[in-house]
This record gives structure tokens, C-alpha cells and sequence, in this order.
């Protein structure tokens, strides 16, 4: 990987997680909510889907799964479903004292679902490798110039979110804004799982088995 084909994949990678978006709104909730320090779970949650999908987008599942639309359907719809279903859990429990209990592997849990369920993430880290991979290069040495780039900026972006979040709640009016800003999350939730399912056709029923449009 030559230094032009690297910057152009960190410069599509900024944009590509700092773009404000479920991971970014989950990062701010957890800061406010449990602190600085106890919210970088998250971050850690994040870190590792990340890790994983850069690792699936380079093994070809990513442009399998491109080259396969009704399963992409499927998986889009099953992620929004999650994203809505979190959503009306949050609101309809943003009123509840949160658990002063709750560990880290519950806030590390919560934020791999959600990085997860976006089934449009894969079709991002296909994009980003799509413009810097060489075809004549050996894919594995490409991704040891990949993994630590993406990681890094990925681990900043998150990290950044996660103390705005933390320095919002130690401000005077944090309770209160601990309170709306849960209930935003959740309406947002909704609102990106409303986005997800319609981001693209809907499958067939059927299709996901036999590989064909009905």
C-alpha cells in the first residue's frame, strides 16, 4: 500500500465514523450516563465490530453479501428491527433511575449490538476497500497498514463522543438533560431503524433461499 492509496482510505475513514450516527448517539448516552471511564466499554463494544468487519469485508463476505441482495435485505430489516426495538425500550424506560450496578460487559454488549445490526456498515467498510485494495498485492499485508489506521481514528472518533457526552452530564443541568436526552436517543434509535428498513427494496419472501427475485 503506497502513502496515496493510504490516505485515501483515512480520509474516507474520518468521515466515515465520525458521521454522527447510531455508535456516535450511543457514545454521548453512555457518557452522560455512566461517566467518562465506565462508558469506554462502549468504545471497546465498537472496537471490536469494527475489528471484525474489517476482517469480513477482507475475507469477501462484505462483497459476497453485496452480490447477494435479498440476503442483504433480510439482514437490513432483522438490524432496523433491532434499532426500533431499542428505541421504544429506551423511551419507555427513560424515566428509570439508571442501575448504578450495571458493569462494564452490559455497556460493552449494548454498543456491539448496535455497531452490528447496521447492516449499511458492511456496505461501508466494502466502499472504503473497494478504493484503496490492490487486486496485484497480497490482501493481508494491505490490511496490516488497514487494521491499525481504522482502528485508531475509529477508537478517537468514539472516544470523543463518549467524553461529550461525559462532560454534559457533570454540568449543572445533567439530570435533567440525562432524562431528554435518553428520550431523544430512543426517538433517534427509531428514526435510523425507520431509515435502515427503507434504505433499500424490500426482500421477497423465499428469495433468501432459492437466490432469486420473485
Amino acid at each position: 500500500m503506497n502513502a496515496a492509496d493510504w490516505l485515501a482510505f483515512a480520509g474516507f475513514w474520518v468521515v466515515f465514523v465520525t458521521a454522527p450516527g447510531p455508535n456516535a448517539v450511543n457514545c454521548v448516552a453512555n457518557g452522560m450516563t455512566y461517566g467518562f471511564r465506565r462508558a469506554l466499554w462502549g468504545v471497546a463494544g465498537i472496537l471490536t465490530q469494527a475489528a471484525l468487519f474489517l476482517t469480513l469485508a477482507a475475507a469477501g463476505v462484505a462483497a459476497a453479501l453485496a452480490a447477494a441482495p435479498s440476503v442483504e435485505g433480510w439482514l437490513r430489516l432483522a438490524g432496523a428491527g433491532v434499532l426500533v426495538w431499542l428505541g421504544l425500550r429506551t423511551v419507555l424506560r427513560a424515566r428509570r433511575p439508571v442501575v448504578a450496578g450495571s458493569g462494564g460487559g452490559s455497556i460493552y454488549g449494548r454498543a456491539f449490538l448496535i455497531a452490528t445490526v447496521n447492516a449499511k456498515s458492511l456496505a461501508g467498510y466494502l466502499a472504503a476497500f473497494t478504493q484503496v485494495l490492490r487486486t496485484d498485492a497480497g490482501i493481508w499485508g494491505q490490511m496490516a497498514w488497514i487494521y491499525p489506521t481504522a482502528l485508531t481514528i475509529t477508537a478517537a472518533s468514539y472516544c470523543g463522543y463518549t467524553a461529550l457526552g461525559a462532560l454534559a452530564g457533570r454540568s449543572a443541568m445533567g439530570a435533567v438533560m440525562n432524562l431528554w436526552f435518553r428520550r431523544v436517543m430512543g426517538l433517534a434509535f427509531v428514526a435510523y431503524g425507520v431509515a435502515l428498513a427503507l434504505s433499500g427494496p424490500l426482500p421477497v419472501w423465499g428469495s433468501a433461499i432459492d437466490g432469486t427475485q420473485q
